[in-house]
């Protein structure tokens, strides 16, 4: 199985593919409960309905494939994990003006702050997570997925992906202001996936 015989960074697809998944969804806890205590209020951090937040799995899996070979020099490790993510920050905004005019997020009342794109409590925080990730969160991660039947996890791996992309699909559209056509079927498969993982849930 291709899946498992092919490694990257000593990890098979399969499992760098659930990293992303679960990573996805620790970024839109921690994010959205970050983001309630400042709003005072429930906030939903992610772009799409459920809660995902791509650019978090993103970010973790290709921060581990390129940084853990500074994982025992945690010096190197925050001062170069800090300046990708921040690089990475401001290349994902500048994705995000030129296809939807604007950027979710905005830095403008921080300290230090470039176009309120970026902002140095941002580089900072972004170096400590690199630490965390790589020296410790990601090989839990990767413990959790192991306790789990293969055959079972890349069922759940192909239904959430699934999910996640017609998910992801859909809000595009509609942010990009595509045809009705397209959104409503977009629409019904993300409701028809929906009920597909409900059901294997329930097994």
């Amino acid at each position: 199985m291709w899946l498992k015989d092919f490694r990257l960074a000593g990890y098979d697809i399969y499992h760098l593919v659930a990293c992303f998944l679960l990573f996805s969804v620790i970024g839109w806890i921690v994010e959205s409960i970050y983001m309630s205590f400042c709003n005072k209020k429930p906030t939903n951090r992610g772009f799409m309905t459920g809660p995902f937040c791509p650019i978090y799995g993103f970010g973790a899996t290709a921060g581990y494939i390129i940084l853990h070979p500074l994982a025992n020099n945690i010096v190197a490790l925050y001062v170069v994990g800090a300046a990708l993510a921040t690089i990475f920050e401001f290349l994902v905004a500048k994705l995000m003006m030129k296809l939807f005019g604007e950027v979710w997020w905005d830095y403008n009342d921080k300290f230090c702050n470039y176009k309120g794109v970026l902002c140095l409590e941002s580089t900072l925080a972004w170096g400590l997570y690199a630490v965390i990730i790589i020296t410790f969160l990601f090989d839990k991660v990767m413990g959790l997925v192991d306790q789990y039947p293969v055959a079972w996890g890349i069922k759940t791996i192909v239904l959430v992906t699934a999910l996640a992309a017609v998910d992801f699909g859909y809000h595009f559209a509609v942010s990009v202001k595509l045809d009705e056509d397209t959104k409503e079927d977009l629409k019904e498969k993300k409701d028809e996936i929906k009920e597909l993982y409900r059901r294997l849930v329930r097994r």
